[in-house]
């Protein structure tokens, strides 16, 4: 009982309650993962023509999966990697900026994200050639912001 009824205080303070739904999600995790992924894919497209940052943390916090959240730190990863010009690399830069500073994205999300990305990098460079070198110029900018941890970034592969 008293569980419950702390439970209901915190879900009951506004920046709590959501603080918690944040970090546990209400009810979004029934959808499927290859919908998910669908969906997320398109809000870093969207982002990228837009460049409206708001809209996009907005759209992912609709989603309602927080513990989905690395596979958009993967795939905007991903795609700083397939880019070609800075535009990509500082938009994606000034997402997960935005997205870690609202902690929208929490730190074990964005180290999900960016240890799926390090071990898939071997497979990714068969398709871009430059990832390696790209990747650990786009590690080393998100270290210098603040995003990722420095273990994390000892972590960066290199060639």
């Amino acid at each position: 009982r008293a569980a419950l009824d702390r439970a209901t205080v915190l879900l009951s303070v506004t920046k709590g309650g959501k603080r918690i739904d944040n970090m546990w999600g209400s009810g979004g995790g029934q959808q499927s993962v290859k919908h998910l992924v669908k969906e997320i894919d398109m809000l870093l497209k969207e982002y990228l023509l837009s460049g409206d940052v708001l809209e996009a943390e907005r759209c992912l916090q609709e989603l309602e999966v927080p513990h989905f959240h690395h596979e958009l730190v993967y795939e905007a990863v991903v795609m700083v990697l397939e880019s070609t010009g800075d535009k990509t690399f500082k938009m994606i830069l000034d997402l997960l900026k935005s997205l870690w500073r609202s902690s929208v994205i929490t730190m074990d999300q964005m180290k999900r994200g960016y240890e799926r990305v390090y071990r898939e990098i071997p497979d990714i460079n068969l398709d871009v050639p430059h990832s390696y070198s790209m990747l650990e110029r786009f590690v080393e900018e998100c270290f210098q912001a603040g995003i990722i941890s420095k273990p994390l970034r000892d972590l960066c592969p290199s060639r």
